[in-house]
């Protein structure tokens, strides 16, 4: 038997509730893993409280990430005792999450953790940090430099962007971090960030072209706030574009891309092949402070996290929530 946090579909939405499971129910894989540590995501939230159809097969376990040891393996990379963590891959959507104490997984979605790294700092990080840490690699991929001027962080409020703020502040570039909530500011400021910069100031219809500020941009918002950053970029600066919480939209122009030479990368976290997110965790064992990983996350049990979820879509959560699953 195993604990999990249950989604049903019922005729009035999305039922989710904590039960006791047999072993049988569990998915196809050749790995098993005691899952000691998950988070609660943006995606997850939206998932346990029926938002979106995030879900794409019911009943599901959501959770797209967790950190563990193995307990069983049919595979030669994997042995008992080893620590592992999985991010996306479909996990939480269409096969089984991580808010479970128990899952069984292809090896090929496991990534084995740095020694350096437990599995509940692995999760205190989890998939927010690991996605902002592609978005940093991807900067410097394009030759953004700390000498060439500001780096933009939106969303720094949430996980991605407090994360990213610390990363490009420890490798010693100057972050500017907007976000919407001005009670962050001492904490994003803690966190790395140089100066603050009210959401508003880029979240409302824009010119196609406006005064170059940043060498480069981590954006987590998508919509008017994404193009604004785009028409703010510099000759020759990048953009890391890897959210949505503003929306799916790009009301923009190609002006910054063939008038300034502006890069549009995109940053896919769930389908990342295995060298780059292992790149990705051996850099968060080294880039990242262990006070600055403390600052980010706020630990619940797997039993309150039906009510994270709502304190997460309603705005009432700074950093990470980390989901102590034992």
């Amino acid at each position: 038997m195993f604990k999990a946090l249950w989604l049903e579909k019922t005729e009035s939405g999305t039922q989710a509730s904590l039960r006791e499971l047999d072993d049988a129910l569990l998915g196809e894989g050749e790995v098993e893993v005691r899952v000691e540590w998950s988070t609660l995501n943006y995606k997850d939230a939206l998932a346990i409280l029926g938002r979106s159809p995030v879900v794409r097969k019911f009943p599901m376990v959501p959770g797209i990430d967790f950190a563990g040891t193995v307990e069983s393996s049919r595979h030669g990379e994997f042995s008992p005792g080893q620590r592992v963590v999985l991010n996306g891959w479909g996990h939480g959507e269409a096969l089984f999450g991580g808010l479970s104490t128990k899952a069984r997984v292809p090896a090929a979605h496991l990534i084995r953790l740095p020694d350096s790294l437990t599995t509940r700092t692995a999760m205190a990080i989890g998939t927010a940090g690991y996605t902002a840490m592609l978005c940093v690699l991807a900067l410097e991929r394009h030759g953004v430099e700390p000498s060439q001027g500001d780096i933009l962080v939106t969303g720094a409020g949430g996980g991605v962007g407090g994360f990213a703020t610390a990363l490009l502040a420890r490798k010693g570039y100057r972050v500017v971090a907007s976000t919407g909530r001005p009670e962050e500011a001492d904490r994003l400021k803690r966190l790395g960030a140089a100066e603050i910069l009210h959401r508003d100031e880029l979240s409302q219809p824009g010119k196609p072209l406006q005064k170059e500020r940043w060498a480069g941009v981590i954006d987590s918002v998508g919509s008017h706030t994404l193009a604004n950053a785009c028409a703010q970029t510099r000759y020759r600066g990048t953009v890391a574009a890897c959210g949505l919480a503003q929306g799916i939209d790009f009301p923009a122009t190609v002006a910054p891309f063939i008038l300034r030479g502006v890069t549009l990368a995109g940053i896919d976290s769930v389908m990342a092949p295995p060298p780059e997110r292992s790149a990705a965790w051996a850099r968060l064992a080294t880039d990242l402070d262990a006070s600055v990983i403390a600052d980010m996350a706020t630990e619940v049990p797997l039993a309150a996290a039906i009510d994270g979820a709502r304190d997460l879509l309603e705005g009432r959560v700074a950093g990470r929530l980390l989901v102590r699953v034992e």
